[in-house]
């Protein structure tokens, strides 16, 4: 496993397919306001600062996880958080990016 692997960034767009095939939820991890000024339809949101507060409560929905944020920092934050969980994640990116490869 390589770096960008780690870090979630690796071969993004075959592997989204993948997690969308097998029902995965996308959590996106900006702020609330953020969130409220535009996001994909179905997403949750979970602002990271609060993300490893809510481990269980993912760790609940019992699906993979495709995290999103503005340009993809965060969600590789969050991915590795998530990771270290023991949850099925990858960092799809900045959310718009990701709507147009759903």
């Amino acid at each position: 496993m390589g770096l960008l692997d780690m870090l979630g960034l690796g071969n993004k767009s075959e592997n989204i397919q993948d997690y969308v095939a097998k029902g995965a939820v996308i959590i996106d991890v900006r702020s609330n306001g953020e969130f409220a000024s535009g996001h994909i339809k179905g997403s949750k949101n979970i602002p990271l600062d609060t993300i490893a507060f809510k481990i269980q409560e993912i760790k609940k929905l019992n699906k993979p996880v495709i995290a999103c944020c503005r340009s993809g920092m965060r969600s590789a934050q969050a991915t590795s958080i998530l990771k270290q969980n023991g949850i099925e994640v990858i960092n799809g990116g900045g959310w718009e990016s990701l709507q147009n490869k759903l």
